[in-house]
């Protein structure tokens, strides 16, 4: 490499680092980023350090504290078996974080691969990978859901995962392939080409480091998304073993109650999932707003 070339390198990398570090500003003085990132660190320090946070046994039932409103014993109240709702709602959090996570992560990782393939090598594999990925974003993913449950047999965590992944897929893999179809044509792929790299290399070392900002920001958007489908899937009784102390599962054990006057055992778990599904959004317009800066 001469000189010149080498130059040229280091000034790149001085501009990316002047980018990155611009865009970081721009997120900490985004107080939307902020708030949403606060909330998320709560529920991810409820999901980690629940059973330590939790002041009784989410499943422990007491038979003489039924249905009590909250006070300062039980903060939430208790439910209609007499289950602290507060204990159920922290634990909670840790089933909805981890399936919400791993499927936001499963359809991230192939959506990606297959943006990245449709992009780059466009024409007929880009056309009949785009109408196949058209087809199956169509179909709403509590749909897809519950035909493949019944198909397979029953509800289990690994396949709502699954599900969930394969319907956000080709969201994402068609923001990464519109991202693709622009940075393939710029100069610094030609370079590579004239350099002959080889295709993985100018897929994974080039343009996917310049395709980041769209997959992190589809990422936390798909996360908002997979947040609400756990949540509605466990509250048809169809995305989690029965008994797990689920969000979705609380409110739907619970919500008859309300007419009763008994709304705490409701509303706790029905605010955790907002609060949490409204940080997710949060964060995700405070990176969309900090990359298109």
């Amino acid at each position: 490499m001469d000189a010149a070339a080498a130059g040229a390198e280091m000034r790149g990398a001085a501009a990316k680092a002047a980018i990155r570090a611009e865009r970081f500003a721009a997120l900490r003085r985004n107080s939307a980023f902020i708030s949403g990132a606060a909330i998320l660190g709560f529920w991810v320090l409820a999901a980690i350090f629940g059973r330590v946070l939790s002041p009784f046994d989410p499943e422990f039932i007491d038979l003489e504290a039924t249905a009590l409103p909250p006070d300062g014993t039980y903060w939430f109240g208790t439910d209609p078996l007499g289950r602290d709702v507060f204990s159920r709602v922290m634990f909670g959090s840790r089933q909805i974080l981890v399936m919400a996570a791993s499927a936001t992560v499963l359809g991230t990782v192939v959506g990606v691969a297959l943006g990245l393939t449709a992009g780059y090598f466009k024409g007929r594999l880009d056309l009949l990978l785009m109408r196949l990925l058209e087809a199956i974003s169509a179909i709403p993913v509590i749909v897809v859901a519950l035909v493949a449950i019944a198909a397979l047999g029953g509800a289990s965590v690994p396949l709502t995962i699954v599900i969930i992944g394969f319907v956000f897929s080709p969201i994402i893999a068609r923001t990464v392939r519109a991202a693709v179809l622009a940075e393939a044509e710029l100069d610094y792929v030609a370079a590579a080409r004239l350099r002959t790299e080889g295709t993985r290399h100018i897929l994974f070392r080039e343009i996917l480091p310049n395709v980041m900002g769209p997959i992190i920001v589809e990422f936390t958007v798909r996360l908002g998304y997979a947040i609400f489908a756990v949540a509605t899937l466990s509250f048809l009784g169809v995305g989690i073993e029965p008994g797990s102390p689920n969000w979705g599962s609380q409110v739907a054990e619970n919500w008859d109650n309300i007419f009763a006057g008994e709304w705490w055992a409701t509303l706790a778990p029905a605010t955790a999932i907002a609060t949490l599904a409204v940080s997710v959004n949060l964060i995700a317009d405070g990176l969309l707003e900090a990359f298109e800066s």
